[in-house]
């Protein structure tokens, strides 16, 4: 199942390096103020789809453009795809984006793709086996202290964000830290903290395309992941914050007071998946293990 998702990646990464040549011809519309999708995001998502259709006819499908109309709704087998996380870069020629795919198996991601084009970097991963970028192990960072740390984010731009709130975030998590970084890709944001280049990651308004890869790269590569108090959610909340254990423990301690589900029950002890992708049972991420203290 691996192998076929990195075949369907693969293949929407050519998709958009062949559209990258000359990106001022690529159709563009708008779905909200702010959020573009463009030809090339449809072909890609087609792309990804006809490979994993093809290899497993009765999987269903959990795509950020057409959602569930294709593929099993029925199945215990979900694929959760981002055909191209980063598109306003994407239209800017700004060669920071990716292609996000994740297999949920009752709910539980169980393998992930991440893949960058421009760089042909891949990351991958499979629950219970690792993590890996280009076919080398990787593991979040070794940094302990919060000041060496550089930490990626994403800021508020649809209409009714909370700017005043996420200035306040900000101004907490850049006078304690290294830096602070905006790419304008969730999925590879993730990535990036599993493969340890970042230390810590933190954004809201986030969907399940978003995060469900990525999810799974930070748990194998031996970080943590949940919403800003440190709790399961995520997924279905939006609100993420993932780390290797020292920085994320010390993350909580900043962004719990701007979370907006501190405390928030959740059903039996364990994340579960969005509604739309609950099929059977249990969760599409085991609950992160309790923050270790700074």
């Amino acid at each position: 199942m691996l192998n076929v998702a990195i075949r369907a990646a693969r293949a929407a990464g050519a998709i958009i390096n062949r559209a990258a040549l000359d990106v001022e011809a690529v159709r563009i519309s708008q779905k909200q103020v702010n959020d573009f999708v463009t030809e090339v995001d449809h072909a890609s998502e087609d792309a990804i789809i006809d490979t994993l259709l093809h290899a497993y006819p009765g999987h269903g499908i959990h795509a950020e453009e057409s959602g569930t109309t294709r593929g099993n709704p029925q199945s215990d087998h979900v694929w959760i795809i981002d055909p191209l996380d980063g598109t306003t870069n994407f239209i800017h020629g700004f060669p920071v984006y990716c292609v996000s795919i994740a297999l949920a198996v009752k709910g539980r991601i169980e393998q992930a793709v991440i893949y960058d084009p421009t760089r042909n970097d891949l990351f991958t991963a499979t629950r219970g086996r690792g993590a890996f970028l280009n076919d080398r192990r990787i593991r979040v960072s070794k940094r302990t202290r919060l000041p060496e740390c550089l930490i990626s984010t994403g800021f508020p731009y649809r209409k009714g964000d909370d700017f005043q709130g996420y200035l306040r975030m900000m101004a907490d998590v850049m006078q304690r830290t290294a830096g602070l970084r905006r790419p304008g890709a969730a999925a590879l944001d993730l990535a990036y903290v599993a493969a340890g280049h970042t230390d810590g990651f933190f954004e809201t308004g986030l969907k399940p395309w978003d995060l469900a890869a990525g999810s799974l790269l930070i748990t194998e590569a031996g970080g943590l992941i949940g919403n800003f108090s440190g709790e399961a959610g995520f997924l279905e909340q939006g609100e993420c914050l993932a780390g290797n254990p020292r920085v994320f423990a010390q993350l909580v301690q900043l962004l719990r007071p701007h979370s907006r589900f501190d405390g928030a029950p959740q059903p039996s002890g364990e994340q579960r998946a969005p509604l739309s992708l609950r099929k059977t049972d249990e969760a599409a991420q085991p609950a992160t293990t309790p923050p270790l203290q700074p």
